[in-house]
């Protein structure tokens, strides 16, 4: 069975009437052109975001192309509103040649620089002639002064190998469109720092402190975008070895990444898959999967994304139809497919088999974090991403989180992680007080680009870098047996902590990554456990507990022992 290259445009078609829902189409407005709706209509907004302006892409997609169910080809307001964005995105450019996402003054490296302005590049390329001399003009030398900025170098400590691949991708096409020489050799810089977040042995590229499939995904996309026009062997082996590890991660009920990553992230950038299926049998097989997939429901569609995230996903998908490569020949199988396995990737913690039934991929690295997939029907028989519990003190702490100083053991009957359980960073909300104190911050010294650096990056370790030990360890142990597999879980508390709560299993996720939690139907399958009160009382009391997870063909069952 294959699955229709029809089902990219079905999912991403119908949104396009939300992007320009989301759009200040009055041509009288100060605002026209703007994808921020929060700004210029609800005025629950104190500044317009750029990242929104990622929509251009779009409208200049379905303005020239034929897609199945698409009423936009050659529509001329859709030409004028595509005009009227890129007109909007360059003004709101600061004369560093930096853009705003979150709050003013935020002067964004990658997100939104870079990414605006590969749309802005991809755009104006499409349009060609249509656009207006003057509007090219502004728009083409916002390109370049971004692309400036952008080849200068992050500076918010921003460790994130993505956000290095689209750095490269916008400076490669702002070369290409301006054939400036100085952005080729900016490039150049780009391409050899992204390689320093590449792991060579093993194939996946890093995103914090270990690989994110679904950002692998994209870094895969933004690379074969910049293969399609720079043929470097340099560029397609990295993603040859990209698009090997990412195959792991594509699950036999046909979901995709998840809690396994480092980032918790389920989407899927299918694009550069299809753009190497051609040459890349495993490129082929993973595309494939996920357009069933895609087509069945199975990954996160773009109709279900926020209003902020939503723009990067349709183009996405509409590129992934132009470039489709009719699949030829029978595919590698993936891994979940294989005979009998294991794979075990040391520096990512990557532990992957197939016993029998049953496909195992497990992240050692974040406290043994484990999906169990029986393969006859596809079903998620297990989603267990380890212990968490809140001490009396407020606190919550988990072992799902990245740490090199776990003990770490895997061989082919199994594997075992232990270790000190990690605080999750605080919960933060804003208040009005706080609010006010952060925008009179930024209102101040707002024009000083080394503080706005520094103080995103101060956010990003606040919110989601700041790990801390807490009063707990635990252990996990992970074994095949004759009859299914088994899980032991062993947590031992400090003389002084105390715990309110506790519980087992589940696929709840603890770190903050804006481009994560989408709803998908494997969440009403509850897979996790609240520990009762005698439960947490005798972990109070007697200091250990110990949890006991059984998995057979037909079901799964956790006790206290």
């Amino acid at each position: 069975m294959t699955a229709s290259r029809d089902a990219y445009a079905e999912c991403s078609i119908p949104v396009v009437a939300r992007l320009l829902t989301l759009l200040d189409r009055n041509p009288h407005s100060p605002t026209y052109g703007c994808f921020h709706r929060d700004y210029w209509l609800y005025k629950t907004s104190d500044f317009p975001d750029a990242v929104r302006q990622f929509g251009v892409h779009t409208l200049a997609l379905v303005y020239k192309h034929d897609f199945p169910g698409s009423p936009y080809r050659s529509r001329p307001r859709i030409r004028d509103w595509t005009v009227a964005a890129l007109d909007f995105w360059a003004g709101l450019q600061h004369g560093d040649g930096s853009f705003d996402e979150f709050y003013p003054y935020e002067r964004g490296w990658a997100g939104p620089t870079a990414f605006t302005t590969y749309t802005a590049c991809e755009a104006l390329t499409l349009l060609g002639d249509e656009v207006p001399g003057p509007v090219r003009e502004r728009v083409t030398a916002a390109v370049v002064k971004a692309a400036g900025f952008i080849a200068a170098g992050q500076s918010e400590e921003d460790h994130l190998a993505n956000h290095h691949a689209m750095a490269a991708l916008a400076v490669w096409k702002a070369f290409e469109l301006s054939g400036d020489e100085s952005l080729r050799r900016g490039f150049e810089r780009l391409w050899e720092v992204f390689l320093t977040y590449h792991d060579r042995e093993e194939g996946w590229s890093r995103e914090y402190d270990g690989p994110d499939p679904g950002y692998l995904s994209a870094t895969v996309s933004f690379l074969a975008k910049i293969h399609k026009t720079n043929p470097d062997p340099d560029i397609l082996g990295v993603l040859r070895q990209s698009v090997e590890f990412c195959a792991y991660f594509v699950y036999p009920n046909g979901l995709y990444g998840g809690s396994l990553g480092s980032r918790n992230t389920q989407h899927f950038y299918a694009h550069g898959f299809e753009l190497l299926a051609g040459r890349e049998p495993m490129a082929a097989a993973v595309a494939e999967r996920s357009l069933m997939a895609l087509q069945d429901g199975g990954l996160v569609p773009p109709g279900i994304m926020s209003d902020r995230y939503v723009f990067y996903r349709v183009p996405e998908l509409l590129l992934a139809y132009l470039d489709y490569t009719p699949r030829t020949g029978t595919p590698p199988p993936l891994p979940c497919e294989r005979d009998d396995f294991t794979q075990y990737y040391p520096k990512a913690g990557i532990y992957a088999a197939v016993r029998g039934p049953h496909y195992v991929i497990a992240n050692l690295a974040k406290g043994g974090v484990v999906k169990i997939f029986d393969r006859h029907d596809g079903r998620l028989a297990l989603a267990d991403n380890g212990l968490a519990g809140r001490l009396s003190d407020g606190r919550l702490l988990t072992s799902q989180w990245i740490s090199a100083d776990y003990h770490i053991e895997a061989d082919a009957e199994g594997w075992t992680v232990a270790g000190r359980m990690q605080v999750v960073p605080a919960h933060k909300t804003f208040s009005l007080l706080k609010n006010l104190v952060f925008r009179g911050a930024l209102f101040v010294l707002g024009w000083n680009s080394r503080f706005c650096h520094f103080l995103k990056g101060r956010i990003r370790q606040i919110l989601i870098l700041d790990p801390k030990k807490g009063p707990a360890r635990f252990s996990r142990r992970f074994r095949f047996g004759e009859d299914g597999v088994s899980l032991e879980d062993r947590m031992t508390v400090d003389a002084t902590a105390r715990f309110v709560a506790l519980s087992a299993g589940g696929d709840e996720f603890v770190r903050f990554v804006p481009q994560s939690r989408f709803f998908q139907a494997s969440e009403l399958e509850d897979m996790g456990q609240e520990l009762d009160g005698d439960a947490v009382q005798r972990l109070n009391r007697e200091k250990t507990l110990t949890i006991l997870t059984k998995v057979t063909a037909n079901a799964h069952r956790r006790e206290v022992a």
